[in-house]
């Protein structure tokens, strides 16, 4: 790829403790987290459980309706992904409100896009950057890539050097405007067609609920990952999606005080 690992970033901060075994930046059984949320359909994940992990967060979008945000920062919630835009003509409608509120509360946060391959990575750059002002964005904007069988717009699925074409064109226009890296979303089956071996330079959040990253993504190493989409978390009503940050506490404070600068400023 052509740069070293998250430019920003330093590599000690999240590579230190690594084991050659390891497929998560830090080896995290040993961590004891601050806080455990509750989740109404809970997985065994064997002995890398992600309550483990010290700092959890969460994604949302306008189906979470209602939010109390000091509610869910006091509950232990370390960060939010917020869902912004969506092809090249959607935005949530909760996103304004969200990412103020989550900046209010104190929550680092990031908005993410859906990405629809029926249009072009120009089209939903331009599309994001609109509609996505850089005060919103305090940790690195995420790319959602993964198929949507049950979309009623694009059900388009081009071929996989397309997709790492296309996903390239946007994140190198968002980086260049945000001066943030992004960061890459994916399920299971989306990585294993099209992203296995590529994008090495860049941070993923994985989704896997039934199993552990390191089996599902057996050889990817991951910055964050989606366990549940049933979590509960005080000051939300209803279901919602948690995820783990892979190193410390320590890691993280150090990695959000790096990313919350513009590389352009």
């Amino acid at each position: 790829m052509r740069r070293l690992l998250f430019c920003v970033l330093p590599l000690a901060i999240m590579l230190a403790g690594c084991t050659s075994s390891g497929h998560d930046y830090l080896e995290t059984a040993s961590i004891k987290p601050k806080t455990r949320f509750k989740d109404t359909d809970p997985q065994d994940f064997g002995p890398k459980h992600p309550q483990q992990n010290a700092i959890h967060g969460i994604d949302i979008s306008k189906w979470q309706g209602d939010i109390d945000w000091a509610t869910v920062r006091n509950s232990g919630v370390g960060f939010a992904f917020i869902k912004a835009t969506e092809g090249k003509d959607r935005v949530d409608p909760r996103f304004d409100e969200y990412w103020r509120e989550a900046r209010a509360a104190g929550i680092p946060h990031a908005p993410y896009h859906f990405y629809y391959f029926c249009s072009s990575a120009d089209e939903q750059a331009d599309w994001f950057i609109r509609n996505v002002p850089k005060e919103a964005m305090r940790l690195p904007p995420v790319l959602d890539v993964e198929w949507n069988a049950e979309s009623k717009t694009c059900r388009y699925r081009p071929d996989a050097e397309t997709v790492r074409s296309e996903m390239q064109r946007f994140m190198n226009r968002l980086e260049a405007y945000y001066g943030k890296r992004p960061i890459i979303y994916t399920s299971v089956d989306f990585h294993r067609e099209n992203l296995a071996g590529y994008f090495q330079d860049y941070h993923f959040w994985v989704r896997s609920v039934a199993k552990h990253p390191e089996v599902t993504y057996s050889d990817r190493r991951w910055a964050f990952w989606q366990y549940t989409s049933t979590g509960v978390i005080p000051g939300i009503k209803g279901p919602t999606d948690i995820n783990v940050f892979a190193g410390s506490a320590k890691n993280w404070n150090n990695w959000v005080a790096t990313v919350s600068k513009d590389r352009n400023s």
